[in-house]
């Protein structure tokens, strides 16, 4: 391939991998939100963030389903690739790209152990609920028995 096609292909490479970058900035802030929500209980949000983020992850799958030719063109020509002067910034925005994806990772995680906090916390709620109201069925039976001698009375009088 001729240095000048290849840098072509370097040109459009580079602009893929900084709409992917766009991409995740977006997606990263996102699991920020979502982490926080789930961490402070407040869920309601928590619905339109995933419509968002499934937006968002469409158009990344997008950019990279574009990019994957141009990046298979770019390794078979890889010798003569990292001769090149731009190699260096590619390797800068895939670092870029790596630390962003291991930030909504780490994210993701975080929410999914705070969103399981909640369902456990909820799960003891309603099981203290539970047996607060066999309890107090229990207290009430002992504080105020039926009135059988009532309904004896009711029935021949």
């Amino acid at each position: 391939m001729t240095e000048d096609a290849l840098l072509a292909l370097v040109a459009q490479y580079r602009a893929g991998i900084e709409a992917e970058i766009a991409l995740l900035h977006q997606l990263g802030g996102i699991a920020r939100r979502q982490h926080a929500l789930a961490e402070s209980k407040a869920l309601d949000e928590i619905p339109d963030l995933v419509d968002r983020r499934n937006r968002v992850m469409a158009s990344l799958v997008a950019v990279e389903h574009e990019m994957k030719p141009v990046r298979g063109a770019l390794v078979a020509d890889r010798d003569a690739l990292v001769r090149l002067p731009a190699y260096d910034g590619l390797a800068t925005l895939h670092q870029e790209a790596s630390s962003l994806v291991t930030g909504i990772l780490s994210a993701d995680k975080g929410s999914l152990s705070a969103l399981r906090d909640a369902e456990e916390a909820r799960r003891f709620a309603s099981r203290a609920i539970e047996q607060g109201e066999s309890t107090l069925a229990a207290y009430r039976r002992v504080v105020a028995p039926p009135l059988e001698g009532a309904t004896l009375v009711n029935r021949k009088g």
